[in-house]
């Protein structure tokens, strides 16, 4: 098994916010949210979205539903500048609203949101069982929690073929990015572990593709 090496918890360079949105996430991004939506069709609130980096997953989200409105936060001041670009540039800066915020300590009221979700922020976090409790705290009970992110490769020889077929058309830097965050990722059995402790069935911890596991849970 490949040891988790972390990544800055924070990517908060010019650099770094500018290859992260060039990359195509576009696929990913709509499978999300399709995917959110089939679990929760009416969020009925503001939804929460941690770490959302330059905000496509809340503009995406905005695209498939008529309604939903999104409360995007992140650490990174670099991406946050990008993502109030981006969601003016789409049209939806009435539905989405942007506030640096850190996922560990949720500057928020318990029960505050509609639902909860997060896309590739877990594996930034030293110790995630502190982000999984704060978005369990800020979702109202019977609220949706929806989680993705990587998923830790056992090998280096299962890590390279990843990196060279979804970064195949990126950048050297983006390319480091990508297999970092691999790396950096948890593994489904620590996910289900991190989860058992905060009271949920591991069941709502699946391995979703070849590169990501995903929670989908009901807060009680």
């Amino acid at each position: 098994m490949i040891p988790r090496v972390l990544e800055p918890e924070v990517m908060d360079t010019p650099d770094d916010a500018n290859d992260y949105d060039r990359i195509d996430h576009s696929e990913v991004n709509r499978r999300f949210a399709s995917d959110f939506f089939s679990a929760c069709p009416n969020p009925g609130g503001w939804v929460l979205d941690v770490g959302t980096g330059t905000a496509q997953i809340p503009i995406e989200m905005c695209r498939q539903h008529p309604s939903v409105s999104i409360h995007a936060i992140d650490l990174a001041d670099e991406m946050l500048k990008l993502a109030a670009a981006n969601v003016t540039a789409a049209g939806f800066a009435h539905r989405i609203r942007i506030e640096r915020a850190n996922g560990r300590h949720l500057p928020h009221t318990d029960g505050g949101f509609a639902a909860v979700v997060s896309n590739s922020i877990i594996h930034h976090i030293p110790h995630p069982f502190d982000c999984f409790s704060e978005m369990v705290r800020v979702c109202t009970p019977g609220g949706t929690l929806f989680v993705r992110d990587l998923l830790r490769p056992n090998t280096n020889e299962q890590l390279e073929p990843l990196v060279a077929t979804y970064a195949a058309d990126c950048n050297p830097h983006q390319r480091q990015l990508f297999a970092d965050s691999l790396r950096a990722a948890l593994t489904l059995a620590e996910v289900q572990t991190l989860l058992v402790e905060l009271g949920f069935d591991p069941s709502t911890v699946t391995q979703t593709s070849d590169r990501h596991w995903t929670l989908s849970a009901v807060v009680t």
